[in-house]
């Protein structure tokens, strides 16, 4: 998360970053969704984003949490909570925001075809609603419109169990 805020910041995109580094556009991605960097990555994002790569890497975090330090130190990187939800929810609008310029696309070629090879049954309306289906649950799953699962209901039903306040 931590590149990922930093490439961000900077405007670059996943392509730009991994020219400027000399890694794979699929490495910067693995790194970005979590996997540890080796450490010869670490180096190449560290000269790019002009840090340490105790810095990037996060050991330095890790050594104050274990020793027990509360204090802030302003060279350490941190994504912060509501951070992490916004970068999660932009990528899964994203992917959404894809799902539907592909389903419109190939709707259209389908039409096209449907229309030049048997124009008097128009078949493709089928495909156009299964696939309208799938698209309208990914789109009820990203933006949420009915909140019938929400933190709210787990909060009651926790409560319901428990037979207290939380």
């Amino acid at each position: 998360m931590i590149v990922r805020k930093l490439r961000l910041q900077r405007g670059w995109s996943q392509d730009q970053l991994a020219t400027l580094t000399g890694l794979s556009v699929r490495t910067i991605q693995r790194i970005e969704q979590g996997q540890q960097p080796g450490l010869e990555s670490l180096k190449a994002l560290a000269a790019v984003f002009e840090l340490d790569v105790a810095q990037l890497d996060g050991s330095e975090q890790q050594e104050r949490e274990m020793r027990g330090s509360g204090t802030m130190d302003k060279n350490v990187l941190q994504v912060s909570m509501e951070e992490q939800a916004a970068m999660k929810y932009v990528e899964a609008l994203k992917g959404f925001y894809y799902h539907a310029v592909s389903y419109f696309l190939v709707m259209c070629g389908l039409f096209v075809i449907n229309y030049l090879s048997n124009p008097e049954y128009i078949w493709v309306w089928w495909p156009a609603l299964g696939w309208g289906l799938g698209l309208a649950s990914h789109g009820i799953s990203v933006y949420q419109p009915f909140k019938l699962f929400g933190p709210e209901w787990e909060r009651r039903q926790i409560e319901k169990r428990l037979g207290r306040k939380l």
